[in-house]
């Protein structure tokens, strides 16, 4: 396995290990879907994702037929789309950074958006509607990072390639590397990291599969957790918590998926920078 690949799958097991309640993880299933199905679909995405010298399009098209191939149901769509400029920019002849990511993002073509929407309708993620501006249904005319920002206001993923993956370091990052300093423990640093995105956005896989209400319901829950979740000095002790909250959520069917994206996101970029 490559380097660029071995990041990639660090990035996907360290969001696994740690516990997410209402995603899958390691601490539990969920949702028809088995944490081993998202193992399995970093292994096989991982080559083909982190290959050289292909574009952005490429990455994200050749990982999510391999994920398809292997474990036949969409369990890494947002996080292929997410990691594949991040992979890019890490490529670059100057070294990763914010900058040479907004340099990938400034240079995606109309190619780029055709191989990304043929990925999306293998994937055929949940509640993904007919939307003018962006219908995923139909060949695009646009550039990948024009259609990101058509769909910036109602999808997170797009939100990123949007303002140039600020969430992703100005949050996702920086609350990974405050809390792994002061707990000295990674898992429970990235569990502090999707908290954090769940308290801050309205998830927008829930809104996609559910409403805004039910999104913002789940979003007061999420700041009221993060807010004992950190107030202690040790995080296991509010274990038992986060995993009622984590049955509650899988009883009501609901699965925060954007901000596990997210996070493996942010795991990612923490690796590469």
């Amino acid at each position: 396995m490559s380097l660029m690949a071995q990041k990639y799958t660090n990035a996907c097991m360290a969001e696994l290990t740690a516990l997410k309640p209402g995603n899958v993880h390691l601490f539990a299933d969920g949702h028809g879907m088995l944490v081993q199905d998202f193992i399995k679909s970093a292994e096989v995405s991982a080559p083909f994702i982190s290959e050289r010298d292909i574009t952005v399009g490429s990455r994200i098209l050749s990982a999510i037929k391999a994920t398809g191939d292997a474990v036949g149901c969409n369990t890494n769509l947002g996080i292929v789309l997410l990691a594949a400029p991040i992979i890019e920019a890490a490529y670059s002849s100057f070294g990763f950074s914010q900058q040479s990511l907004k340099m990938v993002l400034k240079n995606l073509t109309i190619d780029d958006a055709i191989k990304a929407y043929e990925a999306i309708a293998i994937a055929n993620p949940a509640g993904l509607g007919e939307v003018e501006a962006f219908d995923v249904h139909e060949r695009p005319k646009v550039t990948l990072l024009e259609a990101m920002q058509a769909a910036a206001n109602r999808d997170l993923v797009a939100r990123q390639y949007s303002n140039n993956f600020d969430d992703i370091f100005d949050i996702g990052v920086a609350c990974y590397q405050h809390y792994s300093s002061i707990w000295e423990r990674s898992a429970w640093a990235v569990t502090a990291v999707y908290l954090t995105f769940l308290a801050e956005f309205e998830d927008t896989h829930i809104v996609r599969k559910h409403s805004h209400a039910i999104a913002q319901s789940i979003q007061r829950e999420a700041k009221m957790h993060l807010q004992n979740f950190k107030s202690g000095n040790n995080p296991k002790l509010y274990q038992a918590s986060l995993l009622d909250w984590d049955t509650d959520l899988k009883k009501r069917g609901i699965n925060p998926g954007t901000s596990a994206d997210l996070t493996v996101a942010t795991m990612l970029a923490n690796e590469m920078i």
